[in-house]
């Protein structure tokens, strides 16, 4: 592959790749993956357990090197800069990244650390706009209230709304979102979705790429789809022009019906 021109720097995209293959032993995780983000969108990656969405979603968070073709990430191809300048730059939440979080910490510290790069409080010293900032986030995702409550006593849905405060305290360029759903109760999914479709909607907000297994899950002002199974790509673009009927039962195997109503997606089996 050829590398990619200051021109393609310049033209806007947060991501690129171009012939993407993860080959881990005979498997291919990616095979052929090309697809691009600008800055304006924000895509959901659908697809059943083991499709590589996680894989994708590493390679655009700076964590993981293609084993073929190029990824280029805010400007910089991979390969060629210093992942550990590119990170900061990007927003992440993971189960893996929750996991790193001490029960113990408090959970204002969760966040205003993300500053720094680090998880958890140690020695750092944080000034006013660290902490303004920290405050103001919290606010918004609804948890500033738990700001001295140790991380481990939050529910699963008031986690996931401090890991996305955190993921946000550095002013990314790019926010990736890894099945922020997965967990919660109805009541903890629908909050999440509408703070997401908010922050979707917002002009100043980052570009940003969710990860789901389900289609409920998809917030309102989402604007582009990439299905993926089997570490292939079934349909990208568009919202309204990949998340179909036909486009779901190719990704998941099976006949599905999908209705849309107020912005809101839903999946039931054709059978």
């Amino acid at each position: 592959m050829g590398t990619v021109s200051s021109s393609d720097a310049l033209d806007g995209a947060v991501v690129r790749m171009t012939g993407v293959d993860v080959v881990r032993g005979e498997n291919f995780l990616l095979r052929g993956v090309d697809w691009r983000v600008e800055a304006d969108e924000r895509w959901v990656l659908l697809g059943p357990n083991g499709a590589g969405k996680t894989t994708l979603l590493q390679l655009a968070g700076a964590l993981l090197h293609p084993t073929r073709g190029e990824v280029w990430l805010l400007g910089e191809t991979l390969g060629a800069v210093d992942v550990f300048e590119l990170r900061p730059r990007i927003g992440l939440t993971s189960a893996a990244l929750a996991q790193r979080i001490a029960p113990s910490e408090r959970t204002g510290d969760v966040v205003v650390s993300a500053g720094y790069a680090v998880v958890g409080r140690w020695r750092e010293r944080y000034d006013v706009h660290d902490l303004t900032r920290a405050g103001m986030l919290m606010e918004q995702w609804g948890v500033a209230q738990f700001a001295h409550r140790a991380f481990g006593t939050l529910s699963e849905g008031e986690r996931k709304r401090a890991q996305i405060a955190r993921a946000l305290m550095p002013d990314p360029e790019l926010l990736l979102l890894d099945e922020p759903g997965a967990g919660l109760d109805l009541g903890g999914r629908e909050d999440l979705v509408s703070r997401l479709s908010d922050l979707a909607r917002y002009a100043y907000a980052p570009a940003q790429v969710l990860v789901t297994h389900h289609v409920e899950e998809v917030p309102p002002g989402y604007t582009h789809a990439l299905l993926l199974r089997r570490g292939e790509i079934v349909a990208s673009g568009a919202v309204d022009d990949v998340l179909t009927a036909g486009n779901l039962s190719d990704t998941f195997g099976l006949p599905l019906e999908l209705t849309r109503t107020d912005g809101r997606f839903t999946a039931r089996s054709a059978r």
